[in-house]
């Protein structure tokens, strides 16, 4: 009895757990984070591919850059009287300085994305990516190198930052406590935008497979190959199949003795599912499958377009 009792409260955990899957697999922040990891370990990459030169992606940037000018804009003109021992107003306007120039570089960003859409229908002159990237102007060349030179700025300015802001040997907080609080938030924000790959692999490359195999759901396929909902399952018609029915007994005659997904035969009283194609599965077995692919396992029909 506890045995049973236990296995009944286990079904809706495990269904809750499915269903939050699906969930985040349809997610659009889900397929973003999908596109980002073959971005990167891909063998090409161009601007086209980029998911980081996305409309939504370049909006996001340029909200959080203007945010940052405006709240060290602020800062800095409040903390006119405080004296750090390590010049954190110097650290402070130089990430500012930072942040307004790249502004220029995510307008020209902008803009190539921009090329890149209207071109990329055109394809006697743009059918060919390589192509397209040698005959990348000069200014853009400069773009590039700007960039790269930038995000090596950042990245000995991050350095720079935790070794003035953390040493204590003076303790220069107590004399300066708005501009130290300013510069632990900059650096925080740093560390989170330098451990995104590392982050992106342990939740695609070790957490998702755990999930995959825990609840036999496949959440890369699913949101590459958006599945059916929970709405278009229930439309489909389900029965508990019985060896004595018409309707079985039609099954039975012409062959579909057995469900082509687990391989067993069906039997009384178990649910069974109907596709529009007249196909029949164990309703777990096809409802599972049409979370991930909505089509049929045997023809291939789109279950919405029979």
């Amino acid at each position: 009895m506890n045995t049973v009792d236990g296995r009944a409260r286990g079904a809706p955990r495990l269904s809750f757990a499915m269903s939050t899957a699906v969930r985040i697999s349809r997610a659009r922040w889900f397929r973003f984070l999908r596109r980002v990891f073959q971005y990167q370990n891909g063998s090409s990459s161009d601007l086209g591919s980029n998911p980081f030169n996305s409309g939504p992606w370049l909006a996001l940037e340029l909200m959080v850059l203007v945010v940052q000018i405006t709240v060290i804009t602020v800062v800095l003109a409040l903390s006119q009287e405080e004296e750090p021992v390590w010049p954190l107003r110097v650290w402070i306007v130089g990430y500012d300085v930072g942040c307004l120039l790249s502004l220029p570089l995510l307008y020209w960003r902008h803009r190539c994305r921009r090329v890149y859409v209207n071109h990329g229908d055109d394809g006697h002159r743009f059918g060919d990516i390589e192509q397209q990237r040698d005959e990348e102007s000069r200014s853009s060349y400069l773009m590039n190198k700007s960039r790269s030179f930038l995000e090596l700025f950042f990245a000995l300015w991050f350095v720079m930052g935790n070794v003035w802001v953390f040493d204590t040997r003076f303790g220069s907080f107590n004399r300066s406590p708005n501009l130290h609080i300013l510069c632990i938030v900059l650096l925080a924000w740093n560390t989170i935008c330098y451990s995104f790959p590392f982050i992106l692999f342990v939740l695609l490359c070790c957490c998702v497979p755990l999930i995959n195999n825990f609840l036999g759901y496949n959440m890369n396929l699913a949101s590459a190959n958006r599945g059916a909902t929970d709405d278009q399952l229930s439309q489909l018609p389900s029965w508990r199949f019985k060896v004595a029915d018409d309707a079985s007994e039609e099954f039975l005659t012409n062959g579909d003795s057995e469900c082509c997904i687990c391989l067993a035969n069906y039997r009384d009283s178990e649910e069974v599912r109907q596709l529009p194609c007249s196909h029949l599965f164990h309703l777990g077995c096809v409802d599972q499958w049409l979370r991930i692919i909505s089509c049929c396992p045997l023809c291939k029909k789109e279950i919405q377009n029979v």
